[in-house]
């Protein structure tokens, strides 16, 4: 196990990898569980004080899912162990040291190279993922 976790914890992953990206596919929920998990591990920017799967779910102003009616139905199983392979150390391109990601939307979206000053590490449907340098986050690497 990459990190600890309670019951509650792995059905709020569940929902909010459901929330945020249920139209991509089991991929792009894992790489959203990814980006959850990199937030915990990671001790820099502003998830210094993240320390649980919770805490990285509610964190201020983070996740949009956390307001989707999709976060509020429960968890199904297939979800959970979706979940389960995230919190276990399951990590998949680009999202593998993501901290952060986004849908830029439109009808033929396109990544920004940078967002929040970080690199673009790559792009999964309609999600960009972003990463710092190793040497800014070493935990996450």
């Amino acid at each position: 196990m990459i990190v600890s976790y309670t019951a509650k914890e792995l059905d709020l992953l569940a929902r909010i990898m459901r929330a945020e990206a249920q139209t991509e596919g089991e991929l792009g929920m894992l790489m959203v569980g990814n980006v959850v998990v990199n937030r915990v591990l990671a001790n820099c920017y502003t998830f210094k004080e993240i320390d649980n799967v919770e805490d990285a779910i509610f964190q201020p102003n983070q996740f949009v899912g956390a307001d989707s009616p999709l976060f509020y139905g429960s968890a199904t199983t297939t979800e959970k162990n979706l979940a389960k392979r995230i919190l276990m150390g399951e990590d998949y391109y680009p999202a593998t040291h993501a901290l952060w990601f986004y849908a830029p939307g439109g009808t033929t979206p396109t990544c920004k190279s940078t967002w929040y000053n970080q690199s673009l590490a790559g792009k999964y449907k309609n999600h960009c993922f972003y990463r710092p340098q190793s040497g800014e986050c070493p935990q996450i690497y």
